[in-house]
């Protein structure tokens, strides 16, 4: 799952940056809400978490926009105005949940699973054979049994691939799922991800299709 962050606080969205990403999301994290205008118009987010006092745009600009635009992303609107006048205007220009600051991260962990269940995630464990991931809590079981020390990115690569078994997935799809903007990495690391997968769960759980790409094989 990919999420876009738009946190001015820095204390506050690394935090948060950083409390997704253990949780196996891949986290992009802007600081001012007229950056987050190209990547929301270029890339595909699942999820974006915004305060809404930006500098550059407000985050209630942002939303009208994003609106505008027909993109339907669901949008979790952070904000430290409590009073019931900012969550209308917050909810009625289109966000999906309003979480008034501060807030726990247990809360926001919450609220991020409940949004991605309400858009499209209607079934929580994607399987395939004997791999099994279950998508609220990111873990990862092999013939019913856990599997521990996964990293955010090989968790990002399997749902890719679970999601849209049996068809094959192109390598340039499943670097945009699995990377933010400050990674360093190319379409060769992702066959490195590939290969400790296949190490991990035997040589024959993905197979591939030169020049087309990569599937979970049943």
């Amino acid at each position: 799952m990919r999420v876009l962050l738009v946190e001015d606080d820095l204390l506050l969205g690394e935090t948060i940056s950083d409390a997704l990403t253990a949780e196996g999301y891949v986290v992009d994290w802007v600081v001012r809400g007229d950056a987050a205008r190209d990547p929301l118009r270029s890339d595909f987010f699942d999820l974006v978490v915004m305060d809404n006092r930006m500098p550059g745009k407000s985050g209630l600009h942002i939303l009208t926009e994003l609106r505008e635009s027909q993109n339907p992303v669901p949008v979790l609107m952070l904000s430290a105005c409590d009073s019931l006048q900012d969550k209308v205007a917050g909810l009625d220009a289109g966000a999906d949940d309003y979480l008034t600051k501060p807030f726990d991260m247990d809360e926001l962990f919450a609220r991020v699973r409940s949004l991605l269940r309400r858009h499209g995630l209607k079934t929580p464990m994607l399987s395939a054979g004997s791999l099994t991931l279950d998508v609220s809590s990111r873990q990862v079981f092999f013939d019913q049994m856990p599997v521990p020390d996964l990293t955010a990115k090989e968790i990002a690569i399997l749902e890719v691939l679970l999601r849209n078994q049996p068809r094959f997935v192109a390598k340039h799809r499943l670097l945009e799922s699995s990377s933010s903007w400050d990674d360093e990495i190319t379409l060769n690391t992702i066959e490195v991800y590939i290969s400790r997968l296949r190490k991990r769960f035997g040589a024959n759980i993905i197979q591939t299709m030169r020049g087309v790409g990569y599937r979970i094989a049943v």
